[in-house]
C-alpha cells in the first residue's frame, strides 16, 4: 500500500518530466491572418469534425475571421442546420469509444489545455500533428512521437505522406511522399493550429486591443493627474 501511495504521489511529476523531454517546434503565429484562419477552419471541418467536436464554439463566431454567414452555410455547415448552432461532432460518442478505445475529446479548448512548462499549447499541437509515423503494432497502424501509443490515426497522412521512425537516430523519416511538400504541409498545420487557438478564445484579438487602449488612457490620465497635482501644490511650501 505504501508503494502504491508513493507511486500515485509522484505520478504527476513523472508525467510532467516525460512530457518536457519532447522537443516542441515553435508554431507560426497566424492570429492576425484571416485567410490562414479560414483555411484552418476548412481543414478542421473536413478532417477533424468527423470525430472531434468544438461544442463551445458556434458557427456564427466564424464571422470574426472574415467569413459571412452565407459563406459559412455554403462551405462549413455540415453538422448543423443553422449558423447559430455549436460545432458538434459528426460521430456518435459510443461508436467512437468502441473504434478508438476512448471518446475523442472536444477541441474547443485543446490549445489552452495543452499548454505546459514545455511550451504553449499551439507548439504542442503543431509538433504533434507533424509527428505521426507508421507503427504496425498499433491498432490504427499509427503512432506519434509526441503522444506515444496515441489512439488517434493520422487523418492527414494523404497530405503529409507516411513517416517511419528510425530507431537508431530516433528521428522521423519520410518513407512515402504525400500530396504536399514538407513546407506546404507545415503551412497547412500552422493554419489548422491557428484556428484551434482562435476557437479557444475568439475575442483574444479584441481583448488585446482593449488592453492597449486602457494602457494608453491610463498614460494620458497620469500626465493630467500629475499636472493637476503640480498646479494644486505649487503655492504650498
Amino acid at each position: 500500500m505504501k508503494k502504491l501511495l508513493t507511486a500515485l504521489l509522484f505520478a504527476p511529476l513523472m508525467a510532467l518530466a516525460s512530457g518536457a523531454a519532447v522537443h516542441l517546434d515553435k508554431a507560426p503565429d497566424v492570429s492576425g491572418d484571416n485567410a490562414a484562419l479560414q483555411n484552418g477552419a476548412k481543414l478542421f471541418v473536413n478532417y477533424c469534425l468527423n470525430c472531434h467536436g468544438a461544442s463551445f464554439m458556434r458557427y456564427n463566431r466564424l464571422t470574426g475571421i472574415g467569413l459571412t454567414e452565407q459563406q459559412i452555410k455554403d462551405s462549413l455547415l455540415f453538422t448543423a442546420d443553422k449558423v447559430g448552432e455549436p460545432m458538434r461532432v459528426a460521430i456518435r460518442p459510443d461508436e467512437a469509444k468502441q473504434w478508438f478505445g476512448a471518446t475523442p475529446p472536444d477541441l474547443t479548448l485543446i490549445a489552452r489545455a495543452r499548454a505546459s512548462e514545455a511550451g504553449p499549447g499551439a507548439d504542442w499541437l503543431y509538433t504533434y500533428l507533424r509527428s505521426f509515423y507508421r507503427d504496425d503494432k498499433r491498432p490504427t497502424g499509427w503512432n506519434n512521437v509526441v503522444f506515444e501509443n496515441v489512439g488517434m490515426p493520422h487523418i492527414l497522412w494523404e497530405l503529409q505522406g507516411q513517416q517511419v521512425l528510425n530507431h537508431e537516430t530516433h528521428k522521423l523519416e519520410l518513407a512515402v511522399p504525400g500530396k504536399l511538400s514538407a513546407a506546404e504541409y507545415d503551412k497547412q498545420i500552422a493554419d489548422l493550429v491557428g484556428f484551434l487557438v482562435y476557437i479557444g478564445e475568439p475575442v483574444s484579438g479584441l481583448r488585446k486591443q482593449l488592453g492597449i487602449a486602457v494602457l494608453l488612457f491610463l498614460g494620458v490620465l497620469f500626465v493630467v493627474a500629475y499636472a493637476l497635482k503640480r498646479e494644486y501644490w505649487k503655492d504650498v511650501h
